[in-house]
């Protein structure tokens, strides 16, 4: 994808241009696509809500956003969260609807290199609250998860994008996955 293309794209839609929308969903789409697939893996059998849906509802979400557009690793970023939020207010619902009963487990392994949690299924809810907590107490570690989980981006790419030292990076990612890993057991366990 042509960053520098798509960067010109959602400087045209910030600035009004409704055209602009529609040149840059081809795109952005088979990224978009990919990211949904890799969080609708983690979901339950028989999900009602199908990848494609979700690439469009968030879609729909960032083009409509009064955002300062930083480029296309933003946009993306952007895009996980928005999809992350997307299937934590489904497993909100879903949840409603069944006052309370069931949990939308959601792996933490999206491949070996991303993460070590070993085939650990954990609920949805529960990693989004504990994400909001992480970005209470350091908004860089909950980026760093973002980028690493939701969107796939390696360590150098994350460096890059958030200038700083790949080092600095790698400490944050590792300290981060510890911290998500007390939290998430803690929540388990208070049940």
């Amino acid at each position: 994808m042509p960053s520098s293309e798509v960067t010109r794209l959602l400087t045209e839609i910030r600035q009004g241009d409704a055209n602009a929308a529609e040149r840059l969903l081809p795109l952005v789409y088979e990224e978009l696509r990919t990211l949904a697939g890799r969080l609708m893996r983690s979901e339950r059998t028989g999900h009602t809500l199908q990848p494609t849906a979700l690439v469009h509802e968030a879609y729909l979400r960032l083009v409509g956003a009064d955002v300062g557009w930083q480029g296309r690793s933003h946009f993306v970023g952007v895009a996980a969260r928005a999809m992350r939020q997307i299937l934590v207010n489904h497993a909100l619902a879903r949840r409603a609807e069944k006052r309370g009963g069931g949990r939308t487990p959601v792996s933490l392994e999206l491949d070996d290199a991303v993460v070590a949690f070993e085939s650990r299924s954990i609920d949805l809810i529960a990693l989004d609250e504990a994400l909001k907590k992480l970005g209470e107490v350091d908004p860089d570690q909950c980026r760093i998860v973002e980028c690493r989980f939701f969107v796939g981006m390696t360590m150098i790419e994350i460096a890059e994008l958030t200038e700083r030292p790949l080092r600095s990076v790698e400490q944050d990612w590792s300290m981060a996955r510890a911290w998500l890993r007390r939290q998430l057991d803690d929540s388990f366990a208070s049940e």
